[in-house]
């Protein structure tokens, strides 16, 4: 039997509609019918919305979520964590790191992400190099492919420590390439990757990790797929740049670089008036990562001004600290109500605030990920989250948007990817395995 889901409502591309059944195909949707009855053998939800895309991750450190939560006998920071991060990125090895990995992408689906772009910077072995370059990429393809996650992967190129090329630290000696090994990696990303809605684009890692002629190098010899770069993200890597370059990061390379709808800009937090109204011009994705720019200790980005300049955004997990696309979303909403003492700010006027983040991040997260649109439509990919409300209230549209985000009392209790049935009953398919491999990961890193 054909597989198929029928909801009491739907979101489809001209808006919500009652009693829909959608089957699924071949990965994609094969038919929408409005005004159905189920069939026998239907999954039923109360509602049901296309899948949501989490732009940037860094799988790995979904191990080390509450473990550098101990301040120091100075001042905490970015910069502090980024040194936990470092011994914790040295302690794994390619097992453990898929096992990790596989926890994580388990999280997102059962949050409500269908897809995943993994920002991939863990590319060696502790103390050398692995016979195979991409040993580790092959690891987060092999977790996506076990989980069933649709994955964007996004190797990242990491040369230096800082501005004006130093040399890297010790620290970071896991990362590090050279522009003819980055070339070798992405060779054997592309051969590895063969599910049909998988995508591969590049990351530079920032304007610190990056000179600008090797920044220059990567996005001529890698001519179409998403380019995605973490930049103004703390105000001392805008003071740094400045003392470089003479520039702030993001002016620098809006003057620098042809930054267009391919690019994503990770987290941009710290941005002049210029520089914000340059991104919404460029017709580039800012991605917004809410609960690690939270933990972090970031800032704030400009969101309210930014999106009213009809700028794209999308969110990420980041650090993977807690995985939760109703969280992301409603966090980049109180952090701008917190900003302007009011309410509803990012609702672009009248209507949902919750169907305005929903829309404005999907629409964002696929173009950053260059995915199909997961859109309620025949040919679109099977990318699907259904809600079962267990309060019973009549269909309520955005409303329930709205509730999933503001509230606790409806969640994504079944999540399809390419057209696989992977989370009922609010539950991944292969939690209990992915999560007993993960504790076995996690001892023996702890251990060592």
């Amino acid at each position: 039997m054909t597989p198929a889901v029928f909801a009491r409502e739907a979101l489809l591309p001209e808006g919500w509609r009652k009693d829909v059944r959608v089957t699924l195909q071949d990965h994609r949707i094969s038919a929408v019918e409005i005004g159905a009855a189920p069939q026998a053998g239907d999954v039923l939800v109360d509602a049901l919305v296309p899948g949501l895309s989490n732009l940037h991750s860094h799988a790995f450190q979904r191990g080390m979520a509450g473990l550098a939560e101990q301040r120091g006998p100075n001042a905490d920071s970015f910069w502090t964590w980024r040194e936990i991060m470092y011994k914790f990125a040295l302690a794994l090895a390619p097992d453990e790191a898929q096992a990790i990995a596989q926890m994580a992408f388990v999280e997102m689906l059962e949050a409500g992400f269908t897809r995943v772009g993994e920002f991939h910077y863990l590319h060696h072995a502790p103390e050398g190099r692995y016979d195979n370059p991409a040993e580790m990429s092959l690891r987060i393809i092999a977790a996506a492919i076990e989980t069933g996650i649709n994955l964007t992967h996004l190797p990242v190129f990491y040369a230096h420590s800082d501005f004006g090329g130093k040399a890297p630290n010790k620290g970071q000696r896991r990362f590090i390439h050279g522009l003819d090994d980055y070339a070798r990696l992405m060779d054997q990303c592309r051969s590895a990757m063969s599910r049909p809605l998988d995508r591969l684009g590049i990351a530079p890692h920032s304007l610190r990790a990056v000179t600008p002629d090797e920044l220059t190098a990567l996005v001529t010899s890698y001519s179409d797929g998403p380019i995605h770069i973490h930049v103004a993200e703390q105000l001392r890597e805008v003071n740094d740049s400045i003392a470089h370059f003479g520039k702030r990061p993001v002016e620098w390379l809006l003057n620098h670089q042809e930054v267009n709808e391919r690019w994503c800009l990770i987290h941009a937090t710290h941005l002049t008036d210029h520089e914000r109204k340059g991104i919404a011009k460029s017709g580039a994705v800012v991605g917004l990562c809410p609960i690690t720019e939270a933990n972090l200790g970031d800032g704030l980005f400009p969101a309210v001004e930014y999106l009213n300049e009809q700028g794209a955004i999308g969110i990420g997990s980041d650090s993977n600290v807690e995985i939760k696309a109703a969280g992301e979303l409603r966090l980049l909403e109180y952090g701008q109500r917190l900003s302007h003492r009011a309410r509803n700010v990012l609702a672009g006027g009248e209507g949902s605030t919750g169907a305005a983040l929903y829309g404005a991040c999907r629409r964002g997260g696929t173009q950053a990920l260059a995915a199909p649109d997961a859109a309620l439509a025949v040919g679109a990919p099977g990318d699907l989250l259904g809600f079962k409300d267990p309060v019973a209230l009549p269909p309520a549209g955005d409303q329930t948007l709205d509730r999933w985000i503001f509230a606790k009392d409806i969640c994504a209790s079944d999540v399809w990817a390419a057209g696989q049935h992977l989370v009922s009953n609010h539950q991944h398919h292969k939690r209990e395995a992915v999560e007993a491999a993960y504790r076995k990961a996690m001892q023996r890193i702890m251990a060592s």
